[in-house]
């Protein structure tokens, strides 16, 4: 590890143990979505009312409800049609998760391609999470789209601590070296400071431990098997590690040498999952 890294990650280390480092809020809208979704009473109007402020949000909502996976016969163009179909906790994740989008934004070129390239990657993760937890899981499939899409959410204190910092991002090996150490512990505490469930909090300081072996199939599992089948064909370090002896795999029932792409309904879908995402 390079100086400058031993530097920063000394650096942040401190600033998280101090409560010091700067951790980014929820958009407003996300607050507001979740604000609702606690309210026992909310109903399908007054969600849309809340997600309607947001002209964006509005949009993608209506997006993903008319893509290839979740499409009705009938084309759905109004905002309140999209929430009924959906059902309210659907609709609060998928618009909690797609909100963190707008917090993706930087201010120099550098960073902003790094942002684009970790949201990118998120929700194909996300895309394949969908998939995954449908088809091998009891589990909710909207719970692992958050999940997905959350999952790095801790690379951006480090983006914008490298923003401030040029050296940083002169470099870019140290930057990447820095981000692949912390980003898990920030992004749990980043998650446990916006109170989101336990299950998805524990996400980003657990999806990385390959040997991580859990009583039943859980929301770290699917986003672990997912990053792993996003790097399946390519040199990536974590295709050369033994899948075999990876628990995730079976307690999804997945055979770790399938690549879910050859599985053309299972590659559509999760085609379908991406594409409503971004």
């Amino acid at each position: 590890m390079s100086m400058l890294a031993e530097k920063v990650l000394k650096d942040l280390i401190k600033a998280i143990d101090n409560d010091e480092l700067v951790l980014p809020t929820l958009p407003e809208v996300a607050l507001k979505v979740r604000e609702a979704a606690e309210d026992p009473d909310i109903g399908v109007a007054q969600l849309s009312k809340v997600i309607g402020n947001d002209a964006a949000l509005t949009a993608r909502i209506i997006k993903v409800v008319n893509s290839p996976l979740l499409r009705t016969n009938k084309e759905i163009t109004d905002l309140q049609m999209a929430v009924g179909r959906l059902g309210i906790n659907y609709t609060c994740n998928l618009a909690t998760g797609l909100a963190m989008e707008q917090m993706f934004q930087a201010t120099s070129d550098v960073v902003d391609r790094k942002m684009r390239e970790v949201w990118n990657k998120s929700t194909e993760i996300a895309g394949i999470c969908h998939v995954l937890c449908k088809h091998y899981t009891r589990l909710l499939p909207d719970q692992a789209t958050l999940a997905g899409l959350v999952h790095q959410i801790g690379v951006l204190p480090i983006l914008t601590y490298a923003e401030e910092h040029s050296e940083l991002l002169a470099d870019s090996i140290s930057l990447n070296h820095v981000i692949e150490k912390i980003h898990p512990i920030i992004g749990d505490k980043i998650l446990r400071t916006w109170e989101f469930p336990e299950q998805i909090a524990m996400v980003p300081s657990q999806y990385l431990d390959f040997s991580r072996d859990s009583a039943k199939v859980d929301y770290v599992d699917i986003v672990q098997v997912a990053t792993l089948q996003s790097y399946m064909g390519s040199e990536h370090p974590y295709t050369q590690l033994d899948w075999s002896q990876i628990p995730a795999f079976r307690k999804l029932g997945l055979d770790p040498s399938h690549n879910l792409n050859e599985d053309e309904d299972l590659s559509a879908a999760m085609e379908a999952a991406m594409s409503m995402l971004q």
